[in-house]
């Protein structure tokens, strides 16, 4: 797989990054994506490109499916010009992977209505014939991840860093949070909103900030957890990732992922188009649909007994014996 190091900036007008040589005649089904970060931030950005791989490799390489990515677009100004670069050289699916572009697709879709968009983590096509949009049901990994934290914390303190308090990411711990109280009521769970997706440093000062108050178990979401997790593994601390496997980040204190497949949603999508339907739908991955999977640590003594309760709780999420209710 292809990794391509972190930009250092937006660009206006999009130098795409392609996993393959150009394509010659065959008309493949093409994708366009920009993403807020890098293709290797074991976070959100690399779940949607490594869900493009794994398409791209299901449909039989890039003689029948290619994509482009833009990475690194946190500026809006700078992502609504490459999205409209894509749109305007004839991409079949144009991708806004992130919920701060929505009033950019909105716009662009407008402008270029035999184009198809999709856009997430969001449920809102707009009332565009033209725009599909998809969520992650984070919250039920978040819930998951929550009931094996509660199992394992000695200080029953724990600390959750989460980023802006919207979509995917309030999603998440707040299921997170659910899992602990159901799990083990007394355990004290702190959490802080840092403000920022990407603020690295701000992230690790509030683990340390945790670390210090007794906490022994963190989670976090979002690019800017390389730091908390950093600061986890310096002081001993468990960690509970979230969006992709971070386990290489920290193999000796990283337990579990919930680790999304953008995968599930994108091959309904790429189907839809196909057959003649450009949007107007949502979607959403979860654990019934094995659009989110629970990846354990190979590497970390997880008893048998808490490996047999994690497998129980996201059965019994699956099936419905097990309900929670999100704030």
């Amino acid at each position: 797989m292809l990794l391509v190091a972190c930009a250092s900036k937006s660009t206006a007008t999009p130098s795409p990054t392609s996993t393959m040589p150009p394509t010659p005649a065959g008309n493949p089904f093409r994708v366009a994506v920009i993403m807020p970060s890098a293709v290797n931030d074991l976070a959100f950005s690399q779940s949607m490109y490594d869900a493009l791989v794994r398409i791209q490799e299901e449909m039989g390489g890039p003689e029948k499916m290619e994509f482009v990515y833009s990475q690194g677009m946190f500026v809006i100004d700078d992502a609504t010009a490459a999205l409209r670069t894509y749109a305007s050289q004839g991409y079949d699916l144009v991708i806004g992977h992130g919920s701060q572009y929505g009033p950019s697709i909105q716009k662009i879709a407008s402008e270029f209505p035999e184009t198809s968009f999709a856009w997430g983590t969001s449920v809102d096509t707009f009332g565009l014939p033209n725009v599909f949009s998809y969520e992650a049901a984070s919250e039920e990994g978040g819930y998951v991840n929550g009931v094996l934290a509660a199992s394992l914390t000695k200080s029953k303190v724990i600390g959750i860093i989460g980023p802006i308090e919207v979509g995917d990411a309030k999603l998440y711990v707040d299921g997170f949070k659910a899992g602990v109280a159901a799990t083990d009521p007394e355990v004290q769970v702190n959490v802080s909103y840092i403000g920022s997706f990407s603020d690295v440093v701000l992230a690790s000062d509030t683990a340390g900030t945790f670390i210090s108050a007794g906490a022994d178990v963190m989670t976090g979401t979002a690019q800017m957890v390389v730091g908390p997790i950093g600061k986890a593994n310096e002081n001993n601390v468990l960690w509970f990732g979230t969006q992709s496997n971070q386990t290489s980040l920290a193999p000796k204190i990283v337990v579990a992922n919930q680790v999304y497949h953008w995968e599930v949603v994108l091959k309904e999508i790429i189907g839809k188009i196909q057959a003649g339907t450009l949007g107007g739908e949502a979607f959403r991955i979860n654990l019934a649909n094995q659009g989110e999977i629970i990846e354990y640590n190979p590497d970390y003594p997880l008893p048998t007994e808490l490996v047999a309760l994690t497998n129980k709780t996201v059965q019994g999420i699956i099936d419905g014996t097990i309900t929670f209710t999100m704030p």
